[in-house]
């Protein structure tokens, strides 16, 4: 499958297709914020982002799942907020004008 019919070309992407399905953090940062910020990464911002719904380490594979990584930061960015993101504003009334309220 090429990079445009899967739609997913972006560097970032690439480098996370890259790892295993459950990768250490020490991967997750280098194919994140690339291997000179990788240590402060770890440290600092993982703590955070877990309380924002970053995945958890699964004891059993001793790695957090990459694709729910993937997911993660799709979310994180808006991606995949799409166009339902905002709630409606009230029921449509197809075919209904609403009068001017403005008098000649």
């Amino acid at each position: 499958m090429s990079k445009s019919a899967a739609n997913d070309n972006s560097p970032f992407s690439d480098a996370l297709g890259m790892l295993p399905l459950f990768a250490t953090d020490q991967q997750l940062a280098v194919a994140i914020v690339g291997k000179t910020r990788a240590a402060v990464w770890v440290k600092t911002v993982i703590p955070q982002l877990e309380r924002k719904g970053f995945p958890r380490i699964d004891p059993l594979h001793d790695g957090r799942p990459v694709p729910l990584v993937k997911k993660f930061y799709d979310g994180y960015f808006g991606i995949t907020a799409g166009f339902a993101a905002t709630a409606p504003d009230g029921q449509e009334r197809l075919g209904e004008w609403k009068k001017s309220r403005r008098r000649a």
